[in-house]
């Protein structure tokens, strides 16, 4: 039997709020969400599977609307793999050159730490000669 999740539970799961899951679905973010026989929203597998790839998506600066770009393409049907292909290609791209300019100023910020930390040193040494 496939389990399906509660919103609570799936929000606990993935590490966000009940109110996360209702906007993205609300954005039009989600492809089907079904319901139990009262109405609550149940999570399949393959609901989880696609918000995780969202909260990927999302947590390396994909805005809500390419994400939902994407979705609409995934929906359209496998036409569409060369569309989605270079969305995320482009994605990547820019995931890359963010890491290689945070790289250049941790580089940065780890030399001003150094530059401090002689300074300190310094202080310490000629304070213990006195």
């Amino acid at each position: 039997m496939t389990r399906h999740l509660p919103i609570q539970q799936a929000a606990t799961e993935l590490d966000v709020t009940p109110d996360t899951l209702r906007y993205y679905e609300k954005q039009g973010l989600l492809i089907h969400v079904g319901r139990n026989t009262s109405g609550h929203r149940q999570y399949a597998p393959a609901d989880m599977d696609w918000l995780r790839f969202i909260l990927c998506l999302k947590s390396t600066g994909m805005p809500l609307e390419l994400i939902k770009r994407y979705r609409d393409l995934l929906v359209a049907g496998d036409h569409t793999i060369a569309q989605r292909q270079a969305i995320l290609t482009e994605h990547h791209t820019q995931i890359e050159s963010d890491l290689k300019l945070l790289q250049t100023n941790l580089t940065r910020i780890e030399q001003k730490i150094e530059f401090y930390d002689n300074i300190h040193s310094d202080s310490t040494k000629s304070c213990s000669t006195n």
